[in-house]
């Protein structure tokens, strides 16, 4: 299978599985809205949810699997199920262990993530009973991350893209049954959503699971020894994790802060969804086909032509995150409205969502430029770097949010994160600059102001399209017809920007053809 068929394989199922969470998160605004249980259910979903972005993200994978397919072409399929099987073992032991710590440590937990909730017994009590529901999903979560690797290396993708599909259906499905069961939202609905948080993480074990057994490469499950092949594993895999993870804290980080105000918890997940969508989806792109081409040009003989793939990786990303973020910007209301607001989720929670919205999106480009500028240093073999970098945005984050927000209140959490994003960004462009790893070439330069313009002229026309429709887009309007509104806004945007993009001399569509005709290249990462 080709790498561009892979990516087109793993995006689909990326986006229908967005699709399906923004579905389930409106289902879930007009069941439980912003209320306590609400934010009993977020938080205790956000770290078993943390995990769940990491492995996702391909941070567990990038040390395990080209470590498996090294073990097979060196000791044969069976030394490489061998090889998978002691990784299972310790993944096993290490989150089994976890769990049961966690689940001990509950009200703590909750304490540190949420210490608003205090002053609340009866939700702080909630919360920490679903805490302790959920945490059984670190455990799917991380068997299927495995799983997941063990198809990567036989060049097997979809089984792995779809699983994150099922989470969203048996969300559904257990949002269906509450919604049949025609009760008041109370307690019992937020357990019912932690029992199903669960029930999807073993139904995604499952799928993996047959997935394995059909490409015969069952890991061999016994007593692991910890010979070179898994300390190296582990050397790869976890300074990864914790990469990943310390942008991740900034979600915690926030969810803590804002505890403080009743309703923010909710307000800033479902803006925090609406914002995961083009991070996500950009973020494969760039992972999937943009990153293993910076790493291998990382390399080149040729100074001008290693320079030039960061910089041509770096227009690809901002050419997408730009209009993005303005257009997260400019559409916070409508999107809002269109999604969330019926049910439970009133005109005020739109209102508080929309702003978190817009927060989050002036920072939508500077985290995007992190996943281009992180593998520059992973390709040398520098972990470190990136995660001091990283823990500097964290505390920039946690004070700015903190120094703010006695004078703006619970949106100064948003704010922070975004610029915290940028930071992290700007210092590793900084770094790399001054170490001489990359050199801003002309085109770069050429290029960028351009996009600032295609992006900004865009906002421009949409949000003049938004005021005329602006009738059309109200929360007393049918569904249907402030969806459709929406879309022809969506569409409009898209229009306008490929076509200044075009006609700004950013992209040549002489590359489109040629790139049409010419055969995918494959890469040393396409069965990664």
């Amino acid at each position: 299978m080709s790498l561009v068929r892979n990516v087109l394989t793993v995006g689909g199922a990326t986006l229908a599985s967005r699709g399906l969470g923004f579905v389930r998160d409106t289902m879930i605004a007009a069941a439980l809205g912003t209320g306590p249980v609400a934010d009993a259910f977020f938080v205790a979903f956000r770290l078993p949810n943390l995990f769940r972005r990491l492995f996702a993200e391909g941070a567990f994978a990038s040390g395990f699997v080209p470590l498996l397919v090294r073990a097979r072409d060196e000791v044969g399929a069976a030394g490489a199920r061998r090889f998978s099987g002691a990784a299972l073992a310790v993944l096993l032991a290490v989150v089994i262990a976890v769990s049961l710590i966690a689940a001990l440590a509950a009200p703590a937990l909750v304490r540190l993530l949420a210490p608003g909730f205090v002053d609340d017994p009866a939700k702080f009590a909630l919360t920490v009973d679903l805490t302790r529901i959920c945490f059984p999903y670190l455990g799917c979560v991380s068997v299927v991350a495995l799983l997941a690797g063990v198809l990567a290396a036989e060049r097997r993708f979809l089984a792995a893209a779809l699983a994150p599909v099922l989470l969203n259906l048996v969300f559904i499905a257990a949002l269906i049954g509450l919604a049949l069961a025609g009760r008041a939202p109370g307690p019992a609905d937020g357990r019912v959503l932690a029992v199903a948080v669960v029930v999807a993480g073993v139904v995604q074990v499952v799928l993996l699971a047959i997935a394995v057994l059909a490409a015969g490469s069952t890991p061999n499950l016994r007593r692991p020894l910890f010979d070179d092949r898994l300390r190296r594993f582990g050397a790869l895999a976890v300074p990864g994790l914790i990469a990943g993870g310390l942008t991740e804290i900034n979600v915690v980080v926030a969810t803590m802060i804002a505890s403080a105000e009743p309703g923010a918890v909710s307000w800033l997940y479902y803006a925090d969804r609406l914002y995961q969508l083009p991070l996500g989806v950009i973020g494969i792109a760039i992972g999937q086909v943009l990153l293993p081409e910076i790493a291998v040009g990382l390399f080149d003989p040729d100074r001008a032509r290693a320079d030039a793939v960061l910089s041509r990786a770096l227009e690809a990303a901002l050419a997408l995150a730009l209009p993005a973020a303005v257009a997260l910007w400019v559409l916070a209301g409508p999107i809002t409205v269109v999604l969330f607001q019926r049910g439970a989720f009133g005109a005020g929670d739109a209102v508080e969502t929309t702003r978190a919205m817009a927060a989050l999106a002036l920072g939508l480009p500077g985290f995007v430029l992190v996943k281009v500028f992180s593998p520059a240093f992973y390709a040398r073999e520098d972990t470190r770097l990136p995660m001091a970098v990283g823990g500097v945005a964290v505390a920039v984050n946690v004070a700015l949010a903190l120094a703010f927000f006695p004078f703006v209140g619970w949106i100064a959490v948003p704010v922070a994160t975004a610029a915290a994003g940028w930071i992290n960004a700007a210092l590793l462009a900084a770094i790399l600059i001054r170490r001489g790893h990359w050199r801003i070439d002309a085109t770069l330069a050429r290029r960028v102001p351009r996009l600032a313009v295609a992006a900004t002229a865009m906002g421009l026309v949409v949000a003049i399209g938004g005021d005329l429709g602006a009738d059309l887009l109200a929360a007393a309007r049918p569904l249907a017809v402030k969806g459709a509104t929406l879309a022809v806004l969506v569409a409009l945007g898209l229009a306008v920007h490929g076509g200044l993009i075009v006609a700004l001399g950013v992209v040549d569509r002489r590359t489109f053809r040629r790139r049409r005709a010419d055969p995918p290249c494959p890469t040393p990462t396409d069965a990664a």
